[in-house]
């Protein structure tokens, strides 16, 4: 059954990726009619057509490269290397086209993802979204030695601002604690905060670490180490773990680890994993009563990473806040326009550790939705990633690059002041040129999206040893 569930969802994915394929060729399609420019080919997916048939002079297929898609217009620009002579039926050179009818083509296709977007967004506005937000920016977590705990930063600690912005929430929008720290630039990431006992606000400066990835892997972002209080409730335990072994039972929510007051449940994972075959206290909360357990936690023989571990795995937090929200189509499209802006600066940005690899292609993009389906009022989750998606292809096709959108826009403007277009010589060799670097970039972060998914696997279920006397 997981398989044929397996299946389904890859379809909706494989699916939605040619709708959004085809709306966006869809407007170039519709413009160069509408301009009466000549139309060759209209082709999904990349390659030879596995699959094609003609229809009024133009061969309608479909690739057998699932990237991407186009709309041969001989007249836009010339590539008569790759398609061939661009004649007419008549056998004649074909017309010159006006700088204005090639913008008007070029813009047809970002702006009709845009319109899909924007059909999104009304979607959502009707039926709603997760809010998917960390509303508190209160410090519930601060790992031993981590940069946030050299630096300073103490539980409790509620940061107002970071590198002089302010913050809004801990996750869950651009300006949350999160992914400022993860957008920062520089070596060091300022924090200003409110402490309890404190007349002021304090000002702390803090280094950043990045998780260390093999090469065929993305690099990890900036963290700090820490994380905001959560309720540490135990979800399920394993059979014949230490959780068994000390009596822990799912509902059972821990509120104090060796007598001192539980605030994130990854501070008993701290403290656990670091005391193999050492008892540890625990206060327990069941049906309203408190009640006290000693676990040992120990170290499965089949752990490659040699820490402690217990066998119980915990549920939600409680720390996210998944209400459904109905944002308007307006304020989804900005914020996805912002997104977009703040990677592509991020991306350029010399002290940024934001960089190209972290970039996705189609698997990666697709294993994004494959997840999204997987959760809890996922098609709302998978409708509002259409409205990102489709905002980032029209920004991405408009920047004034060969092949791109924007490209054809670029050079239109400039024959409209010179009086006459790039020779259409030159103009191949570098469309031609440019394109074998996108392919090989885009050859890249797929390797990325590929490396991302091989890493070991953890054992569906810790063998653990005998409980020392």
């Amino acid at each position: 059954m997981d398989i044929l569930i397996n299946v389904a969802l890859i379809a909706i994915i494989v699916a939605l990726f040619n709708l959004i394929i085809f709306v966006h060729e869809l407007g170039h399609f519709l413009a160069a009619r509408w301009r009466g420019l000549q139309v060759d080919r209209f082709q999904i997916w990349f390659g030879k057509p596995i699959w094609k048939k003609e229809h009024n002079g133009v061969q309608y297929g479909l690739g057998w490269l699932p990237f991407g898609g186009f709309v041969a217009l001989p007249q836009m620009a010339p590539m008569e290397s790759i398609e061939g002579e661009n004649l007419g039926e008549d056998g004649k050179p074909l017309p010159k086209v006006k700088p204005l009818d090639k913008i008007i083509v070029a813009l047809a296709g970002p702006i009709f993802s845009m319109l899909l977007a924007l059909a999104a967004a009304v979607t959502i506005s009707f039926v709603g979204k997760p809010r998917d937000f960390v509303e508190t920016t209160e410090i519930g977590f601060v790992a031993k030695d981590s940069p946030a705990h050299k630096a300073g930063l103490l539980v409790g600690d509620e940061i107002l601002k970071i590198n002089g912005e302010e913050v809004d929430g801990f996750l869950g929008s651009l300006d949350s604690v999160q992914e400022r720290i993860m957008l920062s630039k520089g070596n060091e990431i300022e924090f200003v905060v409110n402490r309890p006992g404190e007349a002021q606000p304090l000002t702390l400066i803090s280094k950043f670490d990045i998780k260390e990835t093999r090469w065929w892997q993305r690099s990890g972002l900036r963290r700090v180490g820490i994380w905001v209080p959560n309720t540490a409730i135990i979800h399920a335990v394993q059979e014949d773990s230490p959780a068994e072994r000390a009596g822990l039972e799912p509902g059972d929510i821990i509120t104090k680890v060796n007598g001192e007051t539980l605030t994130n449940f990854s501070q008993f994972m701290s403290v656990t994993s670091q005391s193999p075959n050492i008892p540890v206290a625990l206060e327990v909360e069941r049906d309203g009563k408190s009640v006290p357990l000693t676990i040992t936690p120990l170290i499965p023989t089949n752990n490659p990473k040699k820490d402690a571990k217990v066998g119980a795995v915990f549920g939600n937090g409680g720390e996210v806040d998944v209400k459904l929200v109905k944002p308007s189509p307006l304020e989804q499209v900005g914020d996805s326009v912002r997104m977009m802006w703040v990677t592509i600066t991020s991306v350029l940005a010399k002290d940024s550790s934001i960089g190209a690899e972290h970039l996705a292609g189609p698997v990666g993009i697709g294993s994004v939705m494959f997840d999204l389906l997987l959760s809890e009022n996922g098609w709302r989750r998978l409708i509002t990633f259409l409205v990102l998606f489709n905002v980032n292809l029209a920004i991405l096709n408009m920047l004034p690059l060969p092949v791109l959108d924007g490209g054809h826009v670029v050079l239109s403007l400039g024959e409209m002041v010179a009086g006459r277009p790039v020779k259409a010589k030159i103009l191949e060799i570098v469309q031609t040129a440019f394109a074998m670097v996108l392919l090989c970039f885009f050859l890249y972060i797929t390797s990325k999206d590929i490396g991302d998914k091989i890493r070991p696997k953890s054992p569906s279920k810790w063998i653990f040893p005998e409980q020392s006397a």
